[in-house]
């Protein structure tokens, strides 16, 4: 391969602890790995947060790769190849020896390690031109620093990454125009028991995925598909009024979203439900009243676990007082106050929350209760699941086991995360690859409902 064809493509610590295994997504390839970014994932390894496991995995893939290569051949690029498993990289691994680098005339000091990255990239771009060399990098502000140095080529880690436009994310419901029964034509209709199915001709939907929802502008018609072939269709037939209608520990639905939204939450034939929108949409509170009727009223589900990812400075939840329900209770405040606006009329209020706390075994858990447990007979509510990257999520997923439902709900109009948007974070790519899987529905609450004060400043600020 020649040189001029080969690009070379310098990694970010914050890339490998993104993904462990990133450097074996370049395709064809060199993949250069700076000595600095060893020193911080060794760093970082040893810290009491979910992050250290992250550091410990992309050592351990590193170490496997360049194990048995000598100091020369490290130095000049081990061969991907040789790595088991299921990837496409046909290039090479090396690390940088930037421990080499002297200080140039340049406004970025070597003390800083992002700024040893960044001169990194300039070499190898001065070392191998004309070839392409890319620094990838989630963080933004060193991407910025890194063009206004020299580099030529500095991206963002995309791999992960379905769609390019948040607004090409899937709602899990489809608007039909006008009347949905005017424009049908043929249809072939069966009841089985107290449901009515419809079959109607595919060629009517743009897209179609199992179990995204039908309505249409009447505000009378709302069908869920539960079926598609080649050439046909086959919808639930819910009604717009029966949807209007559901009821969930004395919550019921303020619109045709919520109605939607409570109908997939409600139903135990779904493992996974993810809920998107706008603050003040309802998500926290429908998820809840719907896990508390399934646990409590049906005994469907023996508990109710709730989590959430912790902020990045509170990672480490020890420093806090108490047991691990008391230390998350910070970050769990919306699932609390939503307790309290389910039993605001009671005549002692937190007698009550007492009581449906034990009653529905609600435990409080961090997300790393969720590592090496299998989780059985519960409802798994996840908040703020627009902060996790598409890893942690799948770690999350797998932990379900028989008779659990897990509920991802997120705003992503509010990531807080350095390293994530809305196009790369995890609830998106969740959404995205689960879209079609039988198991599972979308729901996007749109729509504010907390009051006219939310939902002018979700609209105007």
């Amino acid at each position: 391969m020649s040189e001029t064809l080969a690009k070379y493509f310098v990694l970010d610590t914050n890339i490998l602890l993104h993904d462990p295994l990133a450097f074996l997504n370049f395709d064809e390839h060199n993949v250069m790995i700076p000595m600095v970014v060893l020193e911080e994932l060794d760093n970082i390894k040893d810290r009491q947060k979910d992050v250290s496991r992250d550091a410990r995995v992309a050592i351990r893939s590193l170490e496997d790769v360049l194990k048995d290569a000598t100091p020369e051949q490290i130095v000049d690029g081990v061969p991907l190849q040789r790595v088991q498993g299921d990837h496409q990289a046909s290039g090479t691994l090396a690390i940088f020896p930037d421990y080499e680098l002297q200080q140039q005339e340049s406004v970025l000091s070597l003390k800083e390690n992002d700024h040893r990255i960044i001169q990194a990239a300039l070499e190898l771009q001065r070392k191998h031109a004309p070839a392409t060399v890319v620094l990838v990098t989630k963080d933004i502000n060193m991407r910025l620093k890194a063009k206004g140095a020299g580099v030529k080529f500095v991206e963002d880690y995309r791999t992960d990454q379905l769609i390019d436009d948040i607004r090409l994310l899937t709602k899990g419901f489809y608007e039909f125009p006008g009347d949905f029964w005017e424009g049908v034509g043929d249809v072939e209709s069966r009841q089985d028991g107290r449901d009515t199915y419809h079959s109607i001709s595919r060629e009517l939907f743009p897209q179609l995925f199992y179990n995204e929802y039908v309505i249409d502008e009447t505000g009378e018609f709302a069908a869920r598909v539960s079926g598609y072939d080649e050439h046909h269709v086959e919808l639930l037939d819910l009604g717009y009024e029966r949807l209007m209608a559901y009821d969930a520990w004395g919550i019921h639905p303020k619109n045709i979203y919520q109605g939607m939204a409570l109908h997939a939450l409600l139903d135990t034939s779904l493992d996974m439900v993810i809920l998107t929108g706008p603050a003040g949409s309802g998500k926290t509170l429908l998820a809840l009243s719907a896990a508390l009727e399934m646990v409590i009223e049906q005994g469907i589900y023996e508990k109710i676990i709730v989590t959430r990812n912790t902020p990045e400075i509170a990672e480490s939840i020890g420093y806090l007082p108490g047991t691990e329900e008391e230390k998350m209770a910070p970050w769990l405040a919306a699932i609390t106050d939503s307790l309290e606006v389910l039993h605001k009329n009671d005549e002692s209020m937190e007698s009550s929350l007492n009581y449906i706390m034990k009653k529905a075994n609600i435990q409080f858990k961090s997300l790393n209760f969720m590592r090496g447990r299998s989780i059985q007979n519960a409802v798994v509510l996840l908040d703020e699941a627009q902060n996790l990257t598409a890893s942690q999520l799948k770690t999350i997923i797998t932990r379900c086991g028989e008779n659990t439902k897990l509920v991802l709900s997120g705003n992503l109009a509010q990531i807080d995360s350095y390293y994530l948007t809305a196009v790369t974070s995890g609830l998106t790519y969740v959404t995205e690859r689960f879209k079609d899987y039988p198991g599972s529905a979308t729901v996007n609450l749109n729509g504010v409902v907390r009051s006219s004060l939310a939902q002018y400043a979700e609209e105007n600020l």
